[in-house]
């Protein structure tokens, strides 16, 4: 149990959102392990003196990250948004820049290097997972399988241009190693892009699902600010993303270094006026999430009543916390359908859902129960031949239009 703040070291915490004890949900099952699962508290804690929620209960990093099956390439829209960011921050910063270098942590299968490649960079990625980090280094991406902290930096004795790290600052277990190991490698004039879920969009869209285990802080730009603070950072700049919902593009130097941007200011202003970092918002934001719950049950007791045949659409890691807190399983969905081949034959953590490859499909659902809808766009253009076949998306999480 974590009883000081991960960001202040503030004691003054107060539960706010309570999603009862659940699986690491990432742990997608052998047969052989079903209903072996180990199951964790998954309670988010306001800290009254930064103002971060985060978790209160850490499932350890070698546990979550040492191996897993998710792949960051096999997503077309998030390996477009990683070209994206690669073009922009070589555009704004690095365009002319002799012999650039990045350094991506949390790597994945180097689906965010490769772009930073095709731009000329010396690319090093630190990757925790040895499947993720053997298929990176087979693509000829150079990754180091160690967890990022700054010891490794130590061992690495060089500075990097950029240092990026998409979708996994808001995971760290060593929160202020690495930050300061982030401060220690970058160049004087270097650039750090973060990229987090952008916890003002998840309670503005009812996206619950995003809180889970691997996601031990939620960061608004107010309160990641008092983190980079800390360790001799600061942010310059950061626009909103619709990848994955909502999340927060954010570029990153050296205390002292640049002015924040209008852009910047204003979303910040943006928090304080709408009280997006008081405890108020998560406590509304927790009854929400509980009549959000009564409405998927009646809609998916309706359809059963009425004999559809339900499917989950994709097996995200997000979708578990969405499907055990509401208590969906095999009663209602039969299948979860995924495109990702490293989870062929698995079943979800705690709900115990089979999982079935979308290429290999002979029948179809009446209805599939969207639950990778971060990706809504992709999925419904992807699928309007089925759509055209009557077929329902139905997405429990509808995010805005960015």
């Amino acid at each position: 149990m974590n009883t000081i703040c991960r960001v202040c070291d503030s004691t003054n915490l107060e539960l706010a959102i309570d999603l009862g004890h659940q699986p690491w949900c990432n742990h997608f099952l052998k047969s052989e392990e079903v209903g072996q699962e180990p199951f964790y508290p998954l309670k988010v804690l306001y800290c009254h003196d930064c103002g971060t929620v985060q978790l209160d209960y850490t499932v350890k990093k070698e546990i979550m990250f040492g191996d897993h099956t998710y792949l960051s390439g096999v997503t077309k829209s998030l390996s477009e948004h990683f070209k994206n960011v690669a073009h922009e921050v070589d555009n704004r910063f690095f365009k002319n820049t002799p012999n650039k270098s990045v350094l991506d942590i949390g790597s994945n299968d180097g689906t965010q290097l490769k772009h930073f490649q095709e731009l000329g960079y010396d690319v090093l990625g630190v990757e925790s997972s040895t499947t993720t980090a053997k298929i990176a280094t087979d693509a000829g991406v150079p990754t180091l399988n160690d967890f990022f902290n700054l010891e490794v930096v130590k061992r690495l004795n060089r500075k990097f241009h950029a240092i990026n790290a998409a979708g996994v600052f808001f995971h760290l277990e060593e929160l202020h190693s690495v930050t300061e190991g982030i401060r220690e490698a970058l160049e004087n004039d270097g650039v750090f892009v973060v990229q987090f879920l952008y916890m003002k969009r998840i309670v503005d869209n009812l996206a619950f699902d995003q809180i889970y285990h691997e996601h031990l802080l939620y960061y608004n730009l107010n309160t990641i600010e008092v983190l980079l603070n800390r360790h001799g950072l600061s942010m310059f700049d950061a626009y909103l993303s619709p990848i994955h919902g909502g999340s927060i593009i954010g570029f990153v130097t050296h205390k002292g270094q640049k002015e924040p941007s209008d852009r910047l200011l204003k979303m910040r202003q943006a928090e304080m006026d709408e009280k997006s970092n008081d405890l108020s918002t998560y406590l509304n934001f927790a009854k929400r999430i509980e009549q959000m719950k009564i409405d998927n049950l009646n809609y998916l007791d309706a359809a059963k009543k009425e004999g559809k045949i339900i499917w989950g659409f994709g097996a995200p890691v997000k979708g578990n916390t969405l499907l055990n807190y509401f208590g969906i399983g095999t009663q209602y969905l039969d299948y979860l359908v995924e495109k990702n081949e490293l989870r062929r034959g698995l079943y979800s953590p705690g709900m115990h859902i089979p999982i079935i490859i979308e290429k290999e499909l002979i029948d179809l659902p009446d209805i599939y129960y969207v639950l990778a809808w971060n990706f809504k766009k992709e999925i419904l253009t992807n699928n309007q031949h089925l759509i055209d076949q009557k077929i329902e998306f139905y997405f429990p999480v509808n995010p805005q239009d960015i």
